[in-house]
């Protein structure tokens, strides 16, 4: 690692990912969209984008496109 922040970041992103994984999210996918979202967002917003939030406003959108 290097340095003890290091290995914290390491851990954390690991633990994002691994929670995407659980859920049957892609993680690449999760990751591209969050990041490219969060610069706009506010602090309060930031609940929206967990995964677990992610994935049930994702299975929305497709309910919605469906029908």
């Amino acid at each position: 690692m290097g340095d003890a922040d290091a290995g914290e970041r390491g851990a954390i992103l690991y633990t994002v990912i691994e929670s995407c994984r659980r859920r049957g999210i892609d993680p690449y996918a999760y990751l591209k969209d969050v990041l490219t979202r969060l610069p706009r967002m506010t602090n309060w917003q930031v609940p929206e984008i967990t995964p677990a939030a992610w994935a049930k406003a994702r299975l929305q959108l497709q309910r919605q496109v469906a029908s």
